[in-house]
């Protein structure tokens, strides 16, 4: 299950459980709207009892993630799991994104970093 709110070009999804091809239904279009609302989007992804993706659904993350390459500017990964954390170590060579992981408990700080304005 996935639940999606949005501010401007911040979505900020909670993933529960197993994420589903009928998630990404709703997800993908809305990230392809940012995109060409904004050009360059950010993504707040945490995980909460998260049990990864079904293949179908794990396929259209990656097709959206390497199609917008460019497009992906800022990624905060929140998770409170080893495997967790390492995915997050695992995305950075194939996501032009900043991308970063924050423990359950830093949730704020991640909220934080993901709306932070670079000079």
């Amino acid at each position: 299950m996935l639940s999606i709110q949005v501010d401007k070009n911040i979505i900020y999804t909670v993933a529960e459980e197993k994420l589903t091809d009928e998630d990404y239904e709703r997800l993908i279009p809305l990230l392809e709207e940012k995109v060409r609302s904004y050009g360059k989007i950010r993504w707040y992804f945490e995980m909460k009892e998260f049990e990864g993706w079904s293949l179908s659904a794990m396929w259209r993350d990656l097709k959206f993630d390497f199609s917008n390459n460019e497009n992906l500017e800022r990624i905060a990964m929140v998770g409170n799991k080893n495997w967790e954390k390492q995915l997050t170590l695992l995305m950075k060579p194939f996501t032009g994104a900043t991308i970063k992981y924050f423990d359950s408990s830093e949730k704020d700080e991640a909220k934080n970093w993901i709306k932070k304005i670079e000079l």
